[in-house]
């Protein structure tokens, strides 16, 4: 990807590089500035959620004329010198003239876009991941011995060797029961000269190097491939991301419930093949006159499977004691074929449930449908990450930023608590219940003294000071909002915090 990256733009310039969404990024090359229209454009858009990352590439781009701003000033009008894809890392850089350098961090939940000037980090997209302050270029490259002989060395425990390879290719090496070094380096092969997959794996669609799960298209060209993902992915609607995030929780659960029956019944069949604890003790009894005092083992003939057998005994023991003995392990070793019997009997009823909603859920059709079923078979709780936050709060959207209302105690506990950042402006009618307020932050924009009225109003107004002619409002950054266990639902500490007055109503969006 970074070396058909580096074909691109090696040579052009940086025209402009902007932000029109929260977690989007978009970085607009060209060879020359024109009047109207810059000469061989060229842009690449990134997107860093916490939950996704991707690239999107593109030779037209139309910036929206408002709700958009300039990123990364610095490095305008400079010419890129080369991509960097960086050793044993999930992250490349995009060099530029004057020792800048723009590195593309993507690691799942914490993935960022920083701006580097020489080993020094400049700025950073995302201002909340404090600790890529600390990074360095330099630092970044990781030499990992890759040899058969350090594969040996780590009992051929290839994860130590090859942390970059993720879920999806330990996946498709794990199809194999035993992992060998060439069936490694055939896939590391595979992974050096690739086909681009587009897979849906585990219920949820990937851009893969191997073709595992199922295969959705195919292309040679990487760029072709992760525009095709980028697009793709973005089709897919709310209910597909639901179905997606509920199944891969059952299909994991269904998983574990099949290992466990498999250890259960191997078990089973362990203690099933073994000589019974109660047969020794029924062979001892038979047998007590030809037992010596304190013997450690004796022979004797076992009548079950007529042959002789070699029993153990504890020499500390009378003859009659060790029967009583392999008595009392029988009297346990029935309990346990009972529970094990009755735990495989609980499971498999499990298994059977799990493989109906399994079934159900990838029936559904419907929204509705698939809410109204997983409520009803108490499954809500396992989808309530794929839950759009735009369908918990009260939304409203003034001069380009989003302000969030909660609709209840419950509902202003998980709007402050878990979707409020501490950048995000937090409102509150002062000494009245209401409803919690949230606008949410935009990097590199100050909320405008007109959006901060609009959220004061609306705090007022979902509030017990509905009818007065004006409010007070209380204001205040998230990072200034806690709460601790004593408190009630919707009660919060606000350790710093402004008043202004407003009327009480709903903004004109």
């Amino acid at each position: 990807m970074t070396r058909q990256i580096e074909t691109r733009i090696t040579g052009l310039k940086l025209m402009e590089c902007f932000s029109q969404e929260k977690d989007e990024l978009v970085f607009g090359f060209a060879a020359a500035r024109g009047k109207k229209k810059n000469y061989k454009e060229f842009f690449l858009k990134a997107v860093v959620f916490p939950d996704f990352s991707c690239l999107y590439f593109t030779d037209q781009f139309e910036r929206a004329k408002k709700n958009s701003v300039d990123l990364f000033n610095q490095l305008m009008d400079l010419e890129v010198l080369s991509v960097r894809q960086f050793l044993n890392e999930r992250c490349f850089a995009i060099n530029f003239e004057q020792g800048f350098s723009v590195v593309f961090k993507l690691y799942g939940n914490r993935a960022n876009i920083i701006l580097f000037q020489n080993d020094e980090v400049i700025d950073l997209f995302h201002s909340k991941i404090v600790a890529d302050k600390n990074l360095r270029i330099s630092t970044l490259d990781r030499f990992i011995d890759q040899s058969y002989e350090a594969f040996v060395a780590h009992n051929q425990d290839y994860h130590k060797l090859f942390p970059t390879f993720g879920k999806i290719v330990n996946a498709y090496l794990e199809q194999e029961e035993s992992i060998t070094w060439q069936k490694i380096r055939d896939t590391i092969d595979k992974l050096e000269n690739p086909i681009y997959y587009i897979i849906r794996w585990e219920h949820q669609l990937h851009l893969s190097l191997l073709p595992i799960g199922e295969v959705l298209q195919e292309f040679q060209q990487p760029i072709e491939a992760i525009n095709a993902f980028y697009i793709l992915y973005n089709k897919v609607s709310t209910l597909d991301k639901e179905k997606a995030v509920v199944l891969r929780k059952l299909t994991k659960e269904k998983k574990q419930t099949d290992m466990y029956l498999k250890d259960a019944y191997q078990r089973l069949e362990a203690v099933d093949s073994t000589i019974k604890n109660e047969e020794i003790g029924h062979i001892l009894m038979a047998n007590l006159h030809q037992i010596p005092e304190r013997a450690e083992k004796v022979e004797l003939f076992d009548f079950y499977r007529d042959k002789d057998i070699i029993i153990k005994l504890k020499p500390e023991l009378s003859p009659q004691k060790n029967a009583e003995n392999f008595y009392r392990k029988a009297k346990n070793e029935k309990i346990e074929i009972e529970k094990i019997m009755e735990n495989i009997e609980n499971r498999e009823e499990l298994l059977k449930n799990l493989n109906l909603h399994i079934e159900k859920i990838e029936q559904a059709e419907h929204l509705k449908a698939l809410r109204n079923y997983l409520k009803a078979n108490k499954l809500v709780s396992n989808a309530s990450q794929a839950v759009s936050y735009k369908d918990l709060f009260k939304r409203f959207e003034v001069e380009g930023f989003e302000i969030l209302v909660g609709r209840n105690a419950k509902n202003n506990d998980l709007l402050t608590q878990q979707y409020a950042y501490k950048e995000d402006l937090w409102l509150h009618a002062r000494d009245a219940q209401g409803s919690h307020v949230v606008v949410k932050y935009k990097a590199g924009k100050k909320i405008p003294n007109t959006v901060k009225e609009s959220a004061a109003s609306l705090a007022a107004y979902y509030s017990k000071r509905r009818n007065e002619t004006l409010a007070p409002v209380i204001l205040t950054q998230k990072k200034f909002v806690r709460k601790t266990k004593d408190l009630a639902e919707g009660q919060v500490i606000v350790e710093k915090e402004e008043v202004v007055m407003v009327e009480p109503k709903i903004p004109k969006e």
